[in-house]
């Protein structure tokens, strides 16, 4: 039982997006900044959760899992031009790919090494595959694209509904690893005996030109949301006709089918799609209110129990993949700022990475790491759901 009844679906929404709007708030006073707003919004959803002030599950919860993780992946898609970022950030491109490569191989000898176990008999996700095959695509997703990718993963494969409070604790993990890979890879820049081991290039000399942003109005929110449905609702349609066809493929890519169709526009108009303003910001809200969301389902001795596990998945993952990176980078003739202005790119998103070539100096990667974070949002979906098809089991 909890205060909020979790069929009091208005007093549930509220909670889910006070909350978020909390995570907000926090991470912007001193010693909030240490964590992101991600994170806060998940710990205050686990404390209102476990203390009984909402409820762990609720029909709210499916509201969220079924209209505003799929919403998100054509908002945070209207800026992603393939012909831009293949053609006029090339080096930063192929030193993204080669993130995305070493975040696939991670999570292959991750979940080779380290068994995390089934679904509980009879789940309905038991029939869409094993608890490893979708945690397995649910970590390839968010350390490709970050949290629109996840949110994709944890809903085509069921993980995230059958398994509440695994799912809580995959999330938990992920995100304070996430901040910890941050601080490691803005230490990195200082390290001589690393940094001699890479191609020297002055990343210094960008072009200082600010793309003047028109206000976001209730117009183009309008817009933005409207075209997000649309897209939503095409890729839904074809989903389940691809279901009447071949069983349960449709929901399993339902999701790669509404990235590729939110490509088609944005890299055809550009200038239209791109243009929209307050998609991208609607977008980071609402992802918000999922990890909140998320969160409420974690049961706190249980979360405790299984992050063990976790920190020693996640953590050999991302040593695999700064290996590959920062090794095969450097035979690549890649430089240290632009195979970190990808990985940070990779596992943290198009906020962080151009954020952090910002405070560096690389003026000329600025850009280039908005762009190539989005092009994870494109293609995390699709290699992280193929991940899963393939996984044995």
């Amino acid at each position: 039982m909890s205060l909020i009844s979790a069929d009091n679906h208005l007093a549930v929404m509220a909670s889910l997006f006070a909350i978020a709007a909390a995570g907000f708030l926090i991470e912007k006073t001193r010693i909030g900044a240490l964590l992101t707003g991600a994170v806060w919004a998940i710990f205050l959803a686990i404390i209102a959760s476990n203390i009984g002030l909402i409820p762990s599950t609720a029909p709210a919860y499916d509201f969220v899992w079924t209209y505003f993780v799929p919403v998100l992946i054509p908002l945070f898609l209207m800026k992603a031009d393939l012909k831009k970022i293949f053609f006029e950030t090339t080096r930063m491109a192929g030193a993204f790919l080669l993130a995305a490569v070493g975040t696939v191989v991670g999570a292959i000898i991750a979940f080779s090494l380290i068994d995390i176990g089934d679904y509980a008999a009879g789940t309905e996700a038991a029939t869409l595959g094993t608890r490893q095959a979708a945690a397995v695509g649910a970590f390839t997703a968010t350390y490709i694209g970050g949290s629109v990718n996840y949110g994709a993963l944890m809903s085509s494969t069921g993980l995230g509904a059958a398994d509440p409070s695994w799912a809580s604790a995959m999330t938990a993990v992920d995100n304070l690893y996430s901040g910890f890979f941050l601080a490691l890879l803005a230490l990195m820049p200082g390290w001589a005996w690393l940094a001699k081991r890479f191609k020297p290039i002055d990343h210094s000399e960008g072009d200082d030109e600010v793309e003047e942003a028109r206000p976001i109005t209730a117009a183009s929110l309008c817009l933005s949301a409207a075209y997000a449905l649309i897209v939503v609702a095409i890729g839904s349609a074809l989903a389940d006709q691809l279901d009447a066809i071949w069983d349960d493929a449709g929901r399993k890519w339902k999701f790669a089918i509404i990235s590729v169709l939110a490509l088609i526009p944005a890299t055809a108009f550009p200038k239209t799609i791109g243009g929209l303003r307050g998609g991208y910001e609607m977008g980071i809200a609402l992802s918000f209110v999922f990890f909140a969301m998320i969160a409420a389902g974690a049961d706190v001795i249980s979360l405790l129990q299984q992050a063990p596990v976790l920190f020693g998945l996640i953590g050999i993952m991302l040593a695999v993949h700064a290996v590959i990176v920062f090794g095969v980078g450097s035979v690549l003739r890649l430089s240290l700022p632009e195979l970190i202005t990808a990985s940070n790119a990779a596992i943290l998103g198009a906020t962080t990475a151009p954020a952090l070539a910002a405070a560096k100096g690389w003026k000329d990667l600025v850009t280039p790491g908005v762009l190539v974070g989005v092009l994870g949002y494109a293609i995390g979906t699709p290699i992280a759901t193929l991940v899963f098809e393939l996984w044995p089991g």
